[in-house]
């Protein structure tokens, strides 16, 4: 009798490469089957119901034990390492649980790259033996599973920048991966990205990453893997990256919190083999995504108490005090109900409306000030992040992708298209991109101290998660990646409905905002999470989080 293989939902095809590409990606895919234990397998009739929303199958399937679905729904990773550290639970049992939720998550939406639980139980039980022999921890993180993306370098697996040909193996840990190894997390698998780390969707050699409330639309990218892993609580704490909007966007379709600081907080040290031109003039940042507001705020102590900038010393070190920290006695909000560029889909201008009226209740009249808020020239900010993106006029990238037979993916040839024409740059021309950026960004802090508020709150993208293949429109992310603003992601109680339609007097703010209303026609959200996000000005990473503390009661932050 034939083996039955791992059963993957995959409802849109990833496209074909060459036949010598398409052998190399299945020996690849066999490794991680073959690292996923057959009685983790999902029974065949769950995938024979062909479900849309695969949300609540990892608690129903009947392979988690009680036990289990208690370790991996009921804790956040605070209250995770109080209670491994207080022996309520070991960190063998943690890990193993966590490791069975993965690969159930990964069946449902191929979030997964890479898994390898021996090495996690192993971990998971010197951790235990440490706490029995010493009656302390390791560390604030001891026995917490954290997983990692695809292309952080983890020591002993592969990373890839998000081509085929860029796979390779690491012997040590990225700076920020080194830390929180230090701290006693335990690492258990890698999650997927796009291809080239560059899409709002999560599309690779390893397959497509799926929505857990509706498998029809993305999860998100270039994080996507670990949106949708911590959305089916296969994860209960994981690292991203964020140049467009990689941690906001793939957290916001998933409906949970994600985390981009200014640049230069926390450290991107080694996490590519190979410098990205974008970052001439757009700056990546590292952060958390998670299920709950005080784990972003454990996250990053954790980081910034290993003094990072003794290592890298571009980081700033600014004093962390997070969400303790003191906002305004009475915090000036500015709600943006569109950028001036593209009016958001309705259940988005639904969560607004929503966010807006729970602030303005009369009891909170002594904390808020709430102003409407458009952020100066996001049309203009689109066009040039577009550009600057790819200094090289993406050749780096497409020949990456060339080279194995790989396929160049839709979404990849959208997002370099701009550039492509203009060709390689001069280093007089990067230079005078850079001139450009800096004029936008002292317009933008201009027009947002004109409008003098302390932090706005809006929307996270166009709609809500977008259609397989058509997340085009990054406006409402990667304008905060071209100024350096942190920014928040978060849950609202907002779902997009079945049969919600565009006002009647709805009117196109451009070409693009057209556009996004054809999609929204064209497309079946039902069920998808929205969430939004708050921005501060740049290095204002703890008054945003100040202001997220005052803000809890209002808008419901778990």
């Amino acid at each position: 009798m034939v083996a039955r293989p791992l059963p993957i939902i995959q409802p849109k095809a990833v496209p074909l490469g060459t036949p010598e590409f398409e052998e190399k990606r299945a020996a690849l895919l066999r490794t991680l089957e073959e690292s996923i234990p057959r009685e983790y397998y999902l029974p065949q009739e769950i995938f024979d119901k062909k479900p849309t929303d695969v949300s609540t199958i990892p608690s129903t399937c009947g392979l988690l034990s009680s036990e289990e679905i208690q370790i991996t729904e009921q804790y956040d990773a605070v209250s995770l390492a109080e209670a491994i550290a207080t022996r309520k639970f070991t960190a063998v049992a943690v890990a193993k649980a966590f490791c069975k939720r993965a690969a159930i998550a990964h069946q449902l939406t191929c979030c997964l790259t890479q898994f390898f639980e021996p090495e996690a139980l192993e971990r998971a039980a010197q951790l235990d033996e440490y706490l029995e022999k010493n009656g302390k921890t390791i560390g604030p993180l001891h026995g917490v599973p954290v997983s990692i993306k695809e292309h952080m370098p983890t020591a002993g697996h592969y990373s890839s920048a998000g081509e085929f040909s860029t796979l390779v193996k690491d012997d040590k840990d990225a700076l920020l991966i080194q830390i929180v190894r230090e701290a006693g997390a335990v690492f258990y698998c890698k999650t997927n990205q796009p291809q080239g780390i560059m899409h709002l969707e999560t599309t690779s050699f390893y397959g497509r990453t799926l929505n857990p409330y509706n498998i029809n639309l993305s999860c998100g990218g270039s994080t996507g893997g670990e949106a949708a892993l911590i959305a089916l609580k296969g994860s209960v704490l994981g690292i991203g990256t964020d140049i467009g909007g990689s941690i906001r966007g793939p957290s916001a379709f998933c409906g949970i919190y994600g985390f981009k600081p200014t640049s230069y907080t926390l450290p991107m040290t080694g996490m590519l083999h190979a410098p990205f031109p974008a970052e001439l003039n757009i700056l990546c940042s590292i952060g958390p995504m998670c299920r709950t507001m005080r784990d972003m705020e454990f996250f990053t102590n954790v980081i910034l108490d290993a003094k990072p900038y003794l290592e890298d010393p571009r980081l700033i070190p600014i004093p962390w005090t997070g969400l303790k920290t003191e906002v305004p006695k009475k915090l000036k909000i500015g709600i943006i109900s569109h950028d001036g560029f593209i009016d958001p889909q309705p259940p988005v201008k639904r969560a607004v409306a929503w966010a807006k009226e729970q602030l303005s209740d009369p009891k909170y009249a002594d904390l808020f000030e709430i102003k409407d808020f458009t952020p100066y020239d996001a049309a203009g900010a689109w066009s040039k992040i577009r550009r600057m993106y790819w200094p090289d006029a993406a050749a780096g990238i497409r020949e990456a992708i060339a080279c194995t037979g790989e396929p160049e993916l839709s979404l990849s040839s959208w997002i370099y298209k701009d550039a492509e024409p203009e060709g390689m740059q001069t280093a007089t021309a990067v230079s005078y991109m850079r001139h450009e950026r800096d004029n936008y960004r002292m317009a933008f802090a201009k027009a947002w101290n004109k409008q003098d508020v302390d932090v706005v709150i809006g929307p996270c993208f166009v709609g809500p998660a977008s259609m397989h293949d058509t997340a085009f429109y990054w406006t409402y992310t990667s304008l905060y990646n071209f100024v350096d603003y942190p920014g928040v992601v978060f849950p609202t109680p907002i779902k997009a409905e079945a049969g919600e339609q565009y006002a009647s007097d709805y009117k196109p703010l451009s070409d693009a905002c057209q556009h996004v209303k054809q999609l929204w026609e064209e497309g079946n959200f039902e069920g998808a999470p929205i969430n939004l996000q708050i921005n501060a000005r740049k290095y204002h990473d703890n008054q945003l989080f100040g202001a997220l503390t005052l803000l809890k009661d209002a808008l419901q932050l778990p």
